[in-house]
């Protein structure tokens, strides 16, 4: 007996057919759009890459259990890119000569971790990744954050549903040193327990705390200063504020764009300051949807010469989970305006030829590719989507006409061939784009 292989895609990877394809694609063009009007321009690096810069600077958790590495011919050591920063800070290291800093520049590449796939995790995902390099102005902090706010309100989302909650490690250091008073040599460890805070019960937090090198006293000092809030700022000394990036903004008109959080920490080494996370409000789905923060010195892993950078990488899983709670999720589109049916095979060349004309108007225009009845040909177009059928028969054809019916009102008529531009453009006018059904 045969054995076949498995069909199915590789645990924590996805196949995508046409309908949820049509969906993505409608929503990553919202993304490219907005990120656009902001000046930002698109750029794309290589799917493999040295595994030292990921374990350089990517934290320990992508370093040594998430990487997915290999050794090529050459004895190199390789890793499927697990995120895009790296790369970008390598290409713009490798580029400086050629670019005009500051550069804002977005990608959308696959990334690859290996992770327990669950729920808004999974081991392959595309990320919109959005980033400046090349200054270390508070301007660079508040654009990212009005672009964010533009990329959740070309999607559909109101304030109401998400919040972006923004923190500096300058901030964090400060508050384990003058306030928690953690050893230099724990805090690292201490700012690991932070970032998991949220995910952790209270038992855990204190036992991952005592770890890290805490006591029972500097434990509930770390609890109560992360939940001071806004009211934290005015316990740290006034110099550490003002070696903040974030601090400054948290001053002017820009502080209605976030909300101040000493819970985000994020586990990349290569943040030097400004962190930010954007949060699902939703009770059904309360949790983080993507972030990002400043990196002044990964450029420096490849050149002497210092790059600031600021940006935030946002995955598809989050993001359409975040659309299906809220409900909006684009339908998908149609597959196809037009189809264009010949009654009898000698029609073929004359239904080729109306088809390109129609192609040419700008309408996607299919034919039949299997032999059907007229009934079958018209339903098979109708669960397509497509709102008009185009139908010549040899009395038609002898005439120098076509029937135009229109799939939506359930109407025809017969219109000379060389109108039948006109015609179709009338009916496709007054129906709006058809989604096709789910399969």
């Amino acid at each position: 007996m045969t054995e076949f292989l498995s069909t199915a895609p590789y645990r924590g990877t996805r196949d995508f057919l046409p309908p949820e394809m049509s969906i993505r694609q409608q929503v990553f063009s919202l993304l490219y759009e907005t990120v656009e009007r902001f000046g930002f321009v698109r750029y794309d690096g290589p799917l493999l890459e040295a595994a030292e810069i990921y374990e350089a600077k990517s934290g320990e958790e992508i370093a040594n259990q998430q990487l997915y590495t290999l050794t090529d011919r050459g004895e190199r050591r390789l890793a499927l890119r697990p995120e895009m920063t790296p790369s970008a800070a390598r290409i713009v290291a490798g580029h400086l000569k050629e670019l005009r800093l500051p550069v804002r520049w977005y990608s959308h590449p696959s990334c690859y971790r290996y992770e327990r796939p669950q729920r808004g995790r999974v081991r392959e995902h595309w990320q919109l990744n959005v980033d400046i390099f090349g200054s270390d102005r508070m301007e660079c902090e508040i654009e990212i954050f009005e672009v964010i706010h533009a990329i959740m309100c070309a999607v559909g989302a109101t304030p109401d549903m998400y919040v972006l909650r923004a923190n500096d490690r300058v901030l964090t250091d400060g508050m384990l040193e003058h306030i928690v008073r953690v050893p230099a040599d724990c805090a690292q460890a201490v700012a690991t327990v932070i970032d998991r805070w949220e995910k952790r019960t209270p038992q855990q937090r204190q036992e991952e705390a005592h770890a890290a090198g805490l006591d029972d006293r500097a434990f509930e000092a770390l609890a109560e200063a992360l939940l001071a809030g806004d009211a934290l700022l005015d316990e740290l000394p006034e110099d550490v504020k003002q070696r903040s990036r974030l601090w400054p903004i948290l001053q002017c008109d820009a502080r209605e764009l976030v909300t101040f959080d000493p819970l985000i920490v994020r586990g990349f080494e290569y943040y030097t300051s400004t962190v930010f996370e954007v949060f699902d409000r939703d009770p059904l789905n309360r949790r983080s949807l993507f972030g990002g923060g400043r990196y002044d010195n990964l450029v420096e892993l490849f050149s002497r010469q210092q790059v600031p950078g600021i940006g935030f990488g946002m995955g598809d899983v989050t993001l359409v989970d975040f659309l299906q709670t809220h409900d909006l999720l684009p339908s998908a589109r149609s597959e196809v305006d037009i189809v264009v049916i010949a009654l009898d095979d000698h029609l073929q060349p004359v239904i080729r030829r109306l088809a390109a004309e129609l192609r040419d108007a700008g309408h996607r225009t299919s034919i039949p590719l299997a032999a059907r009845r007229l009934g079958k040909h018209l339903a098979h177009a109708d669960d397509a989507g497509a709102r008009v059928a185009v139908i010549v028969g040899a009395d038609e054809h002898e005439q120098g006409t076509v029937v135009v019916r229109d799939l939506a009102a359930h109407e025809q008529r017969i219109v000379p061939t060389d109108a039948l531009v006109d015609a179709a453009n009338e009916i496709l006018n007054q129906h709006p784009v058809r989604g096709t059904p789910a399969r």
